[in-house]
């Protein structure tokens, strides 16, 4: 039997995404009518919700910040920094992984959305609209993807050890230039200023803080319990709040966007279309780029994936912290949120589908 035929028999035999990621999509739907209904029909409980901050002038909403540490901390419990000293082994995957994510992957996604949001669109969106839907999909390209990216390594074969180092290394380095790349290409790219204090708020609450927790949180608890304990045993019971946690946040992002949603639903589908478009753009250069390096398929559609999907929980939480929950910049990182699984999804069978495209694994 050639690659090919085994290829296809193995992904017939398959992996099944699990129930919550499979229709993530349709539950940011029905969160996206809750939080809609929600803002609407209570619109003075949803101010004050909206109101209450993470400290005086800091513009990070309290109660989105709690829910996304529920969600972002068993994520960040994940990550094994430890892994990060085998990358010398083989680094050129994570070479072109974050070469794409860090000098390509921002820039081409402000480009991008420049070109259909001033001129494809600009019959439809003014300016003003522009400029917020802009520095939302660049907020939404700053940040790449997480813990979504070991669902997508699952389902096409990937080599979990590799992506747990490729996860690992874009974390460390997100602390370093998700700031100043948000800041210059928003800056650039509109007329609008992205102040520092307020990013650098952004980044600490919803960055460091789970990140310094799930460290020391794992460190603690393999110690006193053991790896395995740790792995089978403590992070599945963490599914529920997390789930819980991404769909209340959901609720109330909707319910802070209602007007905009109601007032604006067809900008939802005209921003959807340059989102798309980076998806499959920079996920096409990555997979491309791993072939012409002859990297090896298992570190390769990890590699694709990691470039094309995003950490939208960051972005629609930095977002609402720079311009509000209710304005255009948030509403287009959302808008990310409801894409990603159906377009993922997509990369991940095309990736499959093309296995054959490259060499065997190396035990090196």
């Amino acid at each position: 039997m050639d690659d090919r035929h085994r290829a296809k028999s193995r992904t017939s035999t398959g992996k099944q995404i699990g129930f919550f990621e499979k229709y993530l999509s349709l539950w940011v739907g029905l969160c996206m009518v809750v939080g809609v209904i929600l803002g609407q029909l209570a619109p003075s409980l949803t101010s004050w919700l909206r109101g209450i901050e993470f400290a005086e002038g800091s513009q990070v909403n309290l109660p989105i910040a709690i829910l996304l540490w529920l969600m972002i901390t068993p994520m960040m419990m994940r990550v094994d920094f430890g892994a990060v000293k085998n990358v010398g082994q083989r680094p050129r995957g994570l070479l072109v992984t974050l070469f794409v994510n860090w000098l390509v992957k921002p820039f081409s996604m402000a480009l991008i959305a420049t070109i259909f949001f001033r001129w494809v669109f600009s019959m439809w969106i003014g300016p003003g609209e522009a400029d917020q839907y802009v520095a939302g999909c660049i907020i939404l390209a700053a940040a790449p993807c997480t813990a979504m990216v070991f669902v997508w390594s699952y389902l096409t074969d990937g080599d979990p050890a590799y992506t747990l180092v490729q996860v690992s290394v874009n974390d460390l380095i997100m602390l370093v230039l998700f700031v100043p790349i948000v800041q210059f290409l928003v800056e650039g790219a509109s007329t609008l200023m992205v102040p520092f204090k307020v990013l650098i708020y952004a980044v600490g609450v919803f960055i460091v803080i789970p990140l310094v927790a799930g460290v020391f949180l794992r460190t603690l608890l393999i110690r006193s319990r053991g790896k395995q304990w740790f792995e089978e045993e403590l992070l599945p019971k963490f599914a529920p709040v997390t789930i819980t946690a991404l769909l209340t946040t959901l609720v109330f992002i909707f319910a802070f966007q209602a007007d905009n949603i109601v007032n604006r639903f067809w900008h939802v589908i005209l921003i959807a279309i340059p989102i798309i478009v980076q998806v499959y753009f920079n996920s096409s250069l990555v997979y491309g780029l791993m072939r012409f390096f002859k990297v090896e398929y298992a570190v390769a559609a990890p590699g694709a994936l990691i470039g094309a999907s995003n950490f939208f929980e960051l972005a629609v939480a930095t977002a609402i912290a720079l311009f509000g929950p209710e304005s255009g910049a948030a509403l287009a990182t959302v808008v990310g949120v409801l894409v990603e699984v159906p377009v993922m999804l997509s990369v991940c069978n095309l990736c499959n589908r093309t296995r054959h495209w490259f060499p065997k694994a190396t035990t090196a």
